[in-house]
């Protein structure tokens, strides 16, 4: 019998949020850092916002960008500390600071999230 590994799992992860990453953030971005602050749309008001924030599958989708984007960075991150500085020694407690802190960055954005709804 062949032994699991739990590798393949997290390269699924990395390439889902790298690909949320690269299709919603940069939209996000230009409209909320560029658009609407310089007056090119006009911007929603806060009434509509605060609704359209307000709808679960709206929370369930944020969710899903800011975790799959957090589990993205973490195993970026991993990987730059173990190939780009070369910090091989302390694999078990890279893994565990980078992957914890995804999960505690989709937990705090769950009760974010769980608030507006």
């Amino acid at each position: 019998m062949t032994k699991r590994r739990v590798e393949p799992i997290l390269w699924l992860l990395f390439s889902a949020g790298g690909v949320l990453a690269a299709v919603f953030l940069p939209v996000l971005v230009v409209l909320f850092g560029l658009a609407f602050p310089l007056g090119w749309v006009t911007p929603p008001s806060h009434d509509h916002l605060h609704a359209v924030l307000g709808h679960p599958l709206t929370a369930l989708f944020l969710f899903g960008l800011f975790a799959l984007c957090l589990a993205h960075w973490a195993h970026r991150f991993r990987y730059t500390l173990y190939d780009g500085l070369q910090l091989k020694g302390s694999k078990g407690l890279i893994t565990v600071l980078c992957y914890g802190g995804a999960v505690l960055g989709s937990v705090v954005s769950a009760v974010v999230l769980a608030t507006v709804v």
